[in-house]
């Protein structure tokens, strides 16, 4: 005789509050915000305790890096202090950088973003550093700089961030560390948050806390995607596209990009690479496309590396439905092609997708998503590109040296999606060779709509 099961009181109270395991079986009905934070509440908001704390690279990355960090209004001009790092709590006598600072009044009220450069390192070589705030410092971070081009180099790249970053996307940066803990460089593809929706300096805060120690362990090279700028005058004929406050002052970045974008393109190099930062939104909506490919081609033509990246929001060639770039194709693609880059890292697309030019082996374009923001593919993307994928958040790690670049997308938890190997011969030419073992079959969607009904999208 079968016997009923057994409900104790405990159980029957979280399933009344929806914490129990009938409760887990529900689906969600509804989406989630992008930030974890309650209306008009100011979690986030500054204190004289430094937050938001990122380094950079230097143009030379083994001379140098960049930091940017966050107080309240109380603290101006602060310094930060580095030292070569050593096995004793003792750290000797540090070196004072004096930083600049900057105000930004956001929804949290005022804070000061503080900046300093730090110079004359030697290659190679692990530094430990700290910021300063009102009577109180950071934690002590280790930081190595770039080696010689001929060292091997792990990097990771992003997609997309954007939304639910502390709910969703906190998870995808954890796994990249920890697939790649010897990443020294990590690149971000844009759309690191949402925007213009009144809680972006929450939705900063967001990201920071995601991010954790990476900020701190690795150099941050981020490119600037479209929900970094804000519609100015919306839905009249003035309407126009405008620099969100946040991005001058939350990165310590390169100060040697082109005029008409000059503090959102830039370039460095890192360790046998050069990496040239473009910025899609400008060149595509405030017509600097034309003086970024000028910038582009002299900052490619005196590489003196073996390999080169084009990081840039928007891609050369778009995976979805209905978004065509076709001026960075007419005025930026010829730069790229006749300087024969290696990899152009994208995102803006919010799917995965990677395609070449014929048989050439390179330039490989990819184009990747951190973030649950999820669209569909175009038919022509699932045409001309492989692989291609939906419904999926990625990160990608990349390794290289002298003679080989080994790139690899992982998903969330861990498995390869899609891999390959450049190799360099003695005269520069370059051989592609997929990577398929252990790689998982492409990923589609299987749902009709979003949790707010849209069909366009797969997930949000």
């Amino acid at each position: 005789m079968s016997r009923a099961p057994v409900v104790t009181a405990g159980l029957l109270l979280a399933i009344l509050l929806g914490t129990g395991p009938a409760a887990a079986k529900q689906p969600a009905t509804a989406a989630e915000p992008n930030t974890q934070v309650p209306a008009g509440n100011r979690h986030y908001a500054a204190s004289g305790f430094p937050d938001r704390i990122v380094a950079s690279p230097a143009q030379d990355a083994a001379r140098g890096f960049g930091v940017s960090w966050r107080t309240d209004a109380a603290v101006s001009a602060p310094v930060l202090e580095w030292v070569l790092a050593g096995d004793s709590p003792d750290v000797g006598t540090p070196t004072r950088v004096a930083a600049t600072t900057q105000p930004l009044d956001t929804e949290n009220g005022r804070a000061h973003y503080h900046r300093a450069d730090v110079t004359g390192l030697q290659p190679d070589t692990l530094y430990l550093w700290r910021v300063q705030g009102k009577d109180t410092w950071s934690a002590w971070n280790q930081l190595r700089t770039a080696g010689s081009a001929a060292q091997p180099l792990t990097l990771l790249y992003f997609g997309d961030t954007q939304n639910k970053n502390l709910s969703h996307v906190s998870r995808v940066l954890r796994a990249g560390l920890k697939a790649a803990p010897q990443a020294r460089l990590s690149l971000f593809a844009g759309d690191l948050v949402s925007g213009g929706d009144g809680q972006d300096d929450s939705e900063w805060g967001e990201w920071f806390a995601a991010a954790g120690w990476l900020p701190q362990e690795t150099v941050v090279a981020p490119a600037i995607g479209n929900h970094e700028y804000f519609e100015e005058f919306e839905d009249t004929p003035q309407e126009r596209r405008v620099l969100g406050r946040h991005w001058p002052v939350t990165f310590a970045l390169p100060r040697n990009g082109v005029d008409a974008a000059d503090t959102s393109t830039y370039w460095f190099d890192y360790q046998g690479v050069r990496i040239a930062v473009l910025d899609g939104t400008s060149a595509l909506d405030l017509g600097t496309a034309q003086a970024q490919a000028a910038w582009l081609d002299k900052v490619l033509a005196d590489n003196p590396h073996p390999w080169s990246i084009v990081l840039l929001h928007q891609p050369f060639y778009s995976p979805r439905e209905g978004r065509e770039n076709a001026e960075l194709r007419d005025v930026l693609l010829p730069v790229v092609r006749r300087h024969q880059v290696d990899l152009v890292l994208q995102g803006h697309d919010h799917t995965y997708g990677r395609r070449g030019e014929g048989q050439a082996a390179t330039p490989q374009f990819i184009v990747t998503v951190a973030g649950p923001k999820q669209y569909r593919l175009s038919a022509q993307a699932r045409a001309s590109m492989a692989p291609v994928g939906e419904d999926t958040q990625l990160f990608q790690v990349l390794q290289l040296d002298p003679q080989h670049l080994r790139y690899e997308a992982r998903t969330v938890t861990g498995r390869l999606y899609d891999g390959f190997e450049l190799t360099r011969d003695a005269n520069g030419r370059k051989q592609k060779t997929e990577l398929t073992d252990g790689r998982i079959a492409p990923r589609d969607c299987t749902r009709a709509q979003t949790l707010k009904g849209r069909a366009d999208r797969c997930w949000e």
